[in-house]
């Protein structure tokens, strides 16, 4: 069993003490994403995939003053979308997945972003990660976005004991008040960049140190 995964079964022995502590600690959470409307937001969300939030912001700042409407991006040529995006990575995939995601926008819904959670993963290359970040963040409807640092740091943290980012969501959603869910999931997505970090996590740093119950703490807040 890797350091980097806490022991089956082991809970958090005070998770909404926890969650308190978190939302304190980072009482302005907010996406590292830069973005301006709901479109932008969506469509820096599926650059982000495999790609740091730094890269893609580097791109959709260009990006964002060429293709201003859903019908700018369902119109593009394949070809010169995949070189504009070609920093973020996998862009052969991206490019198609952001023009039909923008045909269905247009055909759909007229061209705007639905404020929709089933609207928005019907979308083609949308999933419920992504569909929350735009509910949450765009919208202001409280969602939990699950993402790999959220992954990571809810087990670690005791707070959840899967790896199936719809029940880490649900277990999260038990645990953080509806209110703070949007700005929990985007706390727990900068602790775990910034703190909880896949390989050599700074436990010592840690405000949550004291309440974490990850086997691993001890021995990564050692090594430095």
């Amino acid at each position: 069993m890797s350091r980097s995964t806490r022991r089956s079964g082991q809970v958090a022995p005070e998770p909404r003490r926890i969650v308190r502590r978190l939302l304190a600690s980072y009482p302005d959470a907010a996406l590292e994403l830069e973005y301006s409307n709901p479109l932008e937001l969506l469509v820096a969300v599926l650059l982000s995939a495999q790609c740091t939030d730094a890269r893609v912001n580097q791109v959709t700042r260009t990006l964002f003053r060429r293709y201003r409407t859903a019908r700018d991006y369902a119109g593009a040529r394949l070809e010169t979308l995949e070189e504009e995006i070609r920093p973020t990575g996998f862009y052969h995939n991206k490019a198609r997945h952001l023009i039909a995601c923008c045909k269905a926008l247009v055909e759909r819904h007229g061209g705007e972003v639905p404020a929709d959670r089933e609207a928005l993963e019907a979308l083609p290359g949308v999933g419920r990660k992504t569909a929350n970040m735009v509910l949450g963040n765009a919208f202001g409807i409280p969602a939990i976005a699950v993402d790999t640092h959220v992954l990571r740091v809810a087990n670690r943290l005791g707070l959840a004991d899967s790896k199936n980012p719809l029940e880490v969501e649900q277990a999260l959603m038990a645990v953080v008040p509806r209110k703070d869910w949007t700005r929990f999931s985007n706390a727990m997505i900068l602790h775990g960049r910034r703190v909880c970090t896949a390989r050599r996590p700074r436990c010592a740093e840690c405000v949550l140190a004291d309440l974490c119950p990850w086997e691993g703490k001890t021995a990564a807040a050692g090594s430095g």
